[in-house]
């Protein structure tokens, strides 16, 4: 997410500072709130809590999140997402924040009943399985954002904050894709590790498996289709409606994630880029960069 807000509503109130510790400023919706957190000094052990799911995302700064249940304690950086289910509560570190430069934080509070009609919505489309295939699991997740899910946040704070015609339908509109991001993420991680635990159950966890196992090759859509048992047509809509991207698009993704890994690692950028399968180092360059918001060799030095 872009570091600056340009919205002369939402800056405005971001000026009224009631507390130099998670200065807030507060959206509501019918199904959702949007809050922007603003943090003007250093400070430890802030505590976070919301009755429903806390979706956030970093603008600017860096925190540090504490969860002591699941034994948690990780950066929280711009570009990145960081969901809360409900009643979790988590511990913030502000190791960077000053009045110059706030240490600034997205989040959207989003009730329970409106991801359950979500997920029966799109449960209702997939063929995928004969159980629910989409369904909100309850745990943490952090996760760096796909530029997708960058635009949608953008997005969100225009419509929250501006009151635009038919604003409560647009915000609608945006909480749905929301949360389909959300679930679209939780069914494919699941159905990752559940495939890498033990044999697939599904004609599309064997498709995952595939592709995860083959990400330095170009792989043909026939190969695909024949392992999910589709046709052309029903596996791309299916695959699109499953985990919201192409089975291209997927493997590109499970590439990045891959070389970001391996460069962190110390792994050679020349090494890593043909290892995964991609054709020139500048090429691997910009889509890492479209990516992560950030370069290979930023990252390889860090």
């Amino acid at each position: 997410m872009n570091a600056s807000l340009p919205n002369n509503k939402l800056t405005k109130k971001r000026k009224r500072l009631d507390a130099l510790i998670e200065n807030k400023v507060s959206f509501a919706g019918e199904h959702a709130e949007l809050s922007i957190y603003d943090t003007y000094q250093d400070a430890q052990k802030v505590a976070l809590h919301s009755s429903e799911l806390l979706f956030c995302g970093m603008i600017s700064g860096k925190k540090i999140m504490h969860v002591a249940e699941c034994d948690y304690h990780q950066e929280f950086l711009p570009q990145q997402s960081f969901v809360l289910a409900p009643e979790q509560g988590v511990l913030i570190d502000f190791p960077n924040a000053s009045i110059d430069q706030p240490t600034t934080c997205l989040a959207i509070e989003i009730s329970t009943d409106k991801i359950a009609q979500v997920a029966d919505a799109l449960n209702f489309q997939q063929q995928i399985s004969h159980d629910d295939f989409f369904h909100y699991v309850p745990k943490l997740i952090h996760a760096k954002h796909n530029r997708q899910t960058q635009q949608l946040l953008e997005r969100m704070i225009t419509l929250f904050s501006e009151n635009e015609q038919h604003r409560d339908y647009l915000i609608d509109l945006s909480v749905n894709e929301l949360i389909t991001r959300l679930l679209q993420q939780q069914s494919r991680d699941l159905m990752l590790t559940s495939c890498q635990q033990q044999a697939p159950t599904t004609p599309l966890g064997n498709v995952l498996l595939y592709i995860e196992k083959n990400l330095n090759e170009t792989i043909a859509i026939e190969t695909l289709c024949k392992i999910a048992c589709m046709s052309r047509s029903k596996f791309y809509q299916q695959f699109k409606l499953a985990f919201g991207v192409t089975p291209a698009a997927w493997q590109q993704q499970l590439r990045l994630q891959k070389a970001y890994r391996l460069l962190q690692t110390g792994e050679a950028i020349s090494q890593v880029c043909y290892q995964l399968g991609f054709n020139n180092l500048s090429h691997f360059s910009r889509v890492f960069k479209h990516t992560f918001g950030t370069t290979p060799t930023r990252v390889a030095k860090h």
